[in-house]
């Protein structure tokens, strides 16, 4: 006896759904959710960047920043200069393009040639902050190496480690963000952590010589603070312990709401710091803490276990208040 799905592989596909209907459906839900945002239905209009757009760009400026190792298999010492200029002027043509339509985006009614400036500003800065950025990265992957006895060399932890992924399209997403394209960086942000299961947001604020080691489900929140020389293991949230919100119920943005890391602090696997707390400098959080409260510097933290004689949980917390 022959059952419905496999009668349904000899029949004409177009029998199971009426294209019109469900196209004449599809535009009702549109316009039902633009009539209820107006500002976001009318800003949509104008255009809107591309993720597909910049996951070419970030590749490209990857390979500019890293021609050798990152860049494509024909270049050499000899021709790497050129590789770097002509990659950089597509690559940042591109970007331009990207940023201008967050503009239009973001700033419905400006004059076209304002949009314009305000892009060319941005891009002008953001390449000429490329040298130094470079530089800046190089610590990272240094710290990288240093941090990780199973790095055979710094070619390895470019080419191989997720973190490095991470943190090379962090760094350019938040400089983005700082010149005033929030989306932009934001897709960015989103690109790699698509890549590599490590969720920075662009606008978290994060020191030299960083480094996650294996990295798989990071969080790093927007406002976040991290110090020089911090190193992160996997599943370590910085994440917000609550959401302020207005006298009309909705939450407000943009405030601080994440951890401040200080220097040379290590965090464990599995750690979770909520809230606007500090984690003073040379401390160190152990595995699967869970952690509300600002502690000194070189602060001990450990993960909570049972009390036997009391039945209670507690703390190992060594050089540290627990009334902070």
């Amino acid at each position: 006896m022959t059952n419905a799905i496999d009668d349904s592989l000899d029949a004409p596909p177009g029998q199971y759904w009426d294209i019109d209907l469900i196209a004449s459906e599809l535009r009702d839900a549109r316009e039902d959710w633009r009539n209820a945002h107006r500002r976001h239905a009318e800003l949509g209009a104008v255009g809107f960047p591309s993720r597909h757009v910049l996951d070419k760009i970030m590749s490209a400026l990857c390979g500019a920043l890293f021609p050798l190792r990152l860049g494509p298999s024909f270049v050499r010492l000899q021709n790497e200069e050129a590789f770097v200029a002509e990659t950089l002027q597509t690559a940042l043509s591109r970007l331009y393009g990207q940023i201008r339509l967050e503009l239009g985006y973001s700033r419905d009614g400006d004059e076209t040639h304002r949009v314009d400036d305000e892009a060319g500003r941005i891009i002008g800065h953001f390449a000429r902050s490329l040298p130094s950025l470079r530089r800046l990265l190089d610590r990272d992957i240094e710290a990288a190496y240093a941090g990780d006895p199973a790095a055979r060399s710094v070619d390895e932890v470019l080419i191989c480690y997720p973190c490095v992924i991470a943190i090379v399209h962090h760094r350019l997403a938040h400089l983005l963000h700082r010149l005033g394209t929030p989306l932009v960086a934001r897709i960015i942000s989103e690109i790699a952590n698509s890549r590599t299961g490590i969720d920075i947001h662009p606008g978290a604020t994060i020191g030299e010589s960083f480094f996650i080691d294996h990295g798989t489900g990071v969080v790093i929140g927007e406002t976040a603070v991290i110090g020089d020389r911090v190193r992160l293991y996997q599943a370590v949230t910085l994440g917000a312990r609550s959401f302020p919100a207005d006298e009309d119920g909705a939450i407000k943005r943009g405030q601080p709401r994440h951890p401040v890391v200080e220097d040379d602090v290590v965090i464990y696997a599995g750690a979770t710091i909520l809230g606007r707390v500090t984690i003073g400098a040379g401390s160190t959080i152990g595995g699967n803490v869970w952690l509300t409260s600002s502690v000194p510097p070189g602060s001990v933290v450990h993960q909570a276990r049972a009390d036997r004689d009391a039945g209670e949980r507690t703390a190992l917390l060594a050089g540290a208040d627990d009334e902070q």
